[in-house]
């Protein structure tokens, strides 16, 4: 792995953790703003707290060394969550403002996914 494709995947997986963590603990301690954006995108209130644990959970993983599967599945989890999170914000007719959170997270989610060292891989024999 060359030296730049080592930064850019860790400033790439940094930002995309800090993001998917103030995400996920916003998401457990139901801030009022988080529980209307869930009511007007019609999801129920507990949700919150399912994509709140699943998305700490996927930070360590996705930061703790080895474990090359669990990594993947978080990765996955990451994009299902973001890409719902857009189709969600697109089906109800939000604009820019809301979509620019789930948007980034999903290019983070991509990059840092893309540029992961041969160690985070899947090793096929």
């Amino acid at each position: 792995m060359t030296k730049r494709n080592k930064i850019i995947y860790w400033i790439a997986t940094c930002w995309l953790a800090l993001g998917m963590l103030s995400t996920g603990v916003v998401q457990l301690i139901k801030m009022k703003e988080e529980m209307d954006a869930m009511t007007l995108l019609g999801y129920p209130a507990y949700l919150l707290s399912i994509l709140g644990t699943w998305k700490l959970l996927g930070v360590i993983a996705i930061l703790i060394p080895k474990f090359a599967l669990l990594k993947e599945w978080a990765y996955a989890g990451f994009f299902f969550a973001m890409t719902g999170a857009i189709v969600s914000h697109l089906i109800i007719g939000n604009g820019a403002k809301e979509l620019f959170g789930p948007t980034l997270l999903l290019v983070l989610t991509v990059v840092s996914w893309l540029f992961r060292p041969e160690g985070r891989k899947l090793q096929f024999n």
